[in-house]
């Protein structure tokens, strides 16, 4: 039986998903995985990036399992850059110049941060938040009792707020959209979730627009400027503002792109080479990025079955559901949490003495649950995420009293 190889480029938790599927299905061991990992480290877990500001090390973060380094057919080379490859010849190039034949190739880059190309955003002590090596230079660069600012208001601009305040900072919250987690949560559950924060003495700033980093007397960011004349003092700055797909090497592969960036593929992950796969947030599945792993780890055991044999699902989408604990606040959004489907009806209860807010979106029959939000209290989280796209079994007004948790 003749030996084949698979490269995937990008050791990040997706390509590692992908290596340990592979080499747990390919029973009869006609697979030999070399994984090319840009960072100098194993793949670990960047969902739990923030645990490094408060305490955890890099070593708790290494992903384990199937995949790991003593399995005799798996190659990691941390450390290696794929900068191209001959599709004829299915030979991949390194930075260090050295080539790897293919029989399959899968790309898994990720994402790279964007930074608002505001004035000064390249000064010293501004950072990005993705890598082991950007929280250790935050952590390094954190001045306490000194404030900060976070430019982006999603999931990870506020963990790296709260990751800035126990390094003992005062840090602000910048975001253009008029809530905080926009994208999984309405505005009534971003109003609780901002007045939670603010009480714990992080600034929020919504529908507020980065106009420039200034420099202080040491030459280091010393300040923001926001586009309404607005401005924050700032020991260091932190872009979290979201991320582009690392799609560089379609011009050298001649790979089409998405419109919005990624390589090109279908609902099989599959790009025009017949060898060449794209997954992850690099991905542009039918033409839609999806920038959360747990689309990436489907995507990853898509690939796996058709190179193993096995019976593959295409990629349809991803679902967005989230229960998350931000700075202490719990929020929720799951389904059509923002009543988009056409003919939609939103029931809200919204309790601002208690800190509370839930909101149902049943179809235009009122009966059929789409989605919702819910911000202070989420226990009623996995009841309702379950009866999505179910008849209700009750009225909206007693589920989401007991959203609020008084049924």
């Amino acid at each position: 039986m003749t030996t084949r190889t698979l490269v995937v480029a990008g050791h990040g938790m997706v390509g590692h998903r992908l290596a340990g599927e592979i080499l747990e299905n390919d029973r009869e061991g006609r697979w030999r995985v070399v994984v090319l990992g840009e960072e100098p480290r194993p793949a670990y877990d960047r969902v739990a990036l923030s645990s490094l500001l408060g305490g955890a090390t890099p070593d708790d973060l290494t992903l384990a399992g199937p995949g790991a380094p003593d399995d005799g057919r798996l190659l990691l080379r941390p450390g290696t850059t794929m900068t191209g490859a001959d599709r004829p010849t299915r030979t991949v190039t390194c930075h260090d110049g050295t080539e790897i034949g293919y029989d399959a190739l899968v790309l898994a880059t990720g994402s790279r941060p964007f930074v608002p190309p505001a004035p000064g955003h390249d000064l010293p002590g501004c950072f990005v938040y993705r890598t082991v090596e950007d929280i250790a230079a935050i952590r390094a660069a954190a001045v306490p009792g000194r404030e900060a600012v976070v430019v982006g208001g999603g999931l990870l601009g506020l963990e790296a707020a709260n990751g800035l305040r126990l390094l003992g900072m005062r840090p602000h919250v910048v975001e253009r959209a008029p809530w905080l987690m926009a994208q999984q949560i309405d505005e009534g559950g971003g109003r609780v979730l901002a007045r939670a924060i603010e009480r714990l003495g992080v600034g929020v700033h919504c529908s507020s627009a980065l106009h420039a980093v200034g420099a202080g007397t040491d030459g280091r960011a010393g300040r923001v400027e926001l586009a309404d004349g607005t401005v924050l003092d700032a020991a260091l700055v932190v872009f979290a503002a979201g991320v582009r797909p690392r799609d560089e090497l379609a011009a050298p592969l001649g790979l089409e792109r998405g419109e919005r960036g990624g390589f090109l593929v279908d609902q099989w992950c599959r790009t025009a080479d017949e060898h060449i796969w794209a997954i992850g947030e690099c991905a542009a599945v039918r033409g839609r990025c999806h920038g959360l792993v747990a689309p990436g780890f489907r995507m990853a055991e898509t690939v796996a079955r058709q190179l193993t044999g096995g019976a593959p699902e295409p990629f349809t989408g991803a679902d967005t559901s989230a229960k998350l604990k931000l700075l202490g606040v719990e929020v929720a959004g799951f389904g059509d949490a923002h009543a988009r489907s056409p003919g939609a009806i939103e029931y809200v209860r919204d309790d601002r003495r208690a800190g509370t807010y839930a909101k149902v979106v049943l179809a235009a029959d009122g009966r059929t649950l789409l989605g919702g939000v819910l911000a202070g209290d989420t226990r009623a989280y996995p009841a309702l995420r379950a009866l999505t796209a179910r008849e209700l079994p009750a009225s909206p007004d007693e589920l989401l009293a007991g959203a609020a948790g008084e049924a």
